[in-house]
């Protein structure tokens, strides 16, 4: 069994607990309009030019972006951290894309985890199958969950999916008392109103507390280059990236429910 990789991170600090290695599986079934790793969404390898200035030269080289690897050779790649995992609690976090698109080749990488007690951490959309979540669940400790609009017409219209199997999920999970950190990716004009807020929030009050983490992901505009690179339209990156008391804004309202909110993620 294979799955098509395009980064493997070392020395993460951001993605779980401790010190990780960040595994990003290529493919996703969203169009997010701001998606800042947009070389994740193609299931199948990808050719980019790549551009290199020197000396007021340019060197042009065509790049392949996605790998092919085995389970075990994945996990190679990830048990050389094993003593920082160790040392710090840290672990191997499962992103992308969404990691579920590659089902069977996850569920082998988890299932290799557990036999090897390597804490696991998992980015995902949300968007899954049921049955695929049901069979998997119990091997993830820690859920990295996006939240992305509480509209179902606005998610639609933004990510190109519904947000209703998403929510079920969550909800679905928190009752089987999964460990869960929400992450919200604040996309000004986008998902960062004031009744968006206050929906998500109604929304996670009635979790709470078998949800109580929430992370919010400031957008940033590095995917613009990684865009241009992959030939893909620029104007879905014509965004601004939200100011600092936007997000004070936002996480005082979440802290007042009693929420623990970080910025970044």
């Amino acid at each position: 069994m294979k799955g098509l990789i395009f980064d493997i991170k070392r020395l993460a600090l951001h993605d779980g607990p401790g010190i990780r290695t960040t595994v990003f599986l290529k493919g996703c079934p969203l169009n997010c309009r701001w998606c800042h790793n947009p070389e994740s969404r193609c299931f199948d390898t990808e050719l980019y030019m790549h551009v290199d200035k020197l000396e007021g030269k340019v060197f042009k080289k065509q790049k392949e972006i996605g790998y092919w690897m085995t389970v075990n050779e994945a996990m190679k790649e990830i048990e050389k951290d094993k003593i920082f995992f160790e040392e710090s609690g840290g672990g191997v976090t499962f992103s992308g894309g969404e990691p579920f698109a590659q089902y069977e080749f996850l569920t082998g990488l988890l299932t290799a985890c557990r036999n090897r007690s390597i804490h696991t951490a998992l980015d995902t959309t949300g968007y899954i199958k049921r049955e695929q979540l049901k069979n998997v669940y119990k091997l993830v400790d820690l859920f990295l969950y996006d939240l992305k609009h509480m509209d179902d017409k606005l998610h639609k219209k933004f990510t190109g999916v519904s947000n209703k199997l998403i929510i079920e999920n969550l909800e679905w999970l928190s009752n089987r008392k999964r460990n869960i950190k929400i992450r919200f990716p604040v996309v000004p004009g986008y998902n960062d109103s004031e009744k968006n807020i206050d929906l998500m929030r109604a929304l996670l009050e009635e979790l709470y507390p078998d949800v109580k983490h929430i992370d919010l992901l400031p957008y940033h505009k590095m995917a613009s280059s990684k865009a241009e690179r992959l030939g893909l339209k620029q104007q879905v990156y014509e965004i601004e990236e939200p100011d600092a008391f936007k997000l004070g804004s936002i996480r005082k309202k979440f802290e007042e429910t009693g929420f623990v909110v970080g910025i970044g993620g």
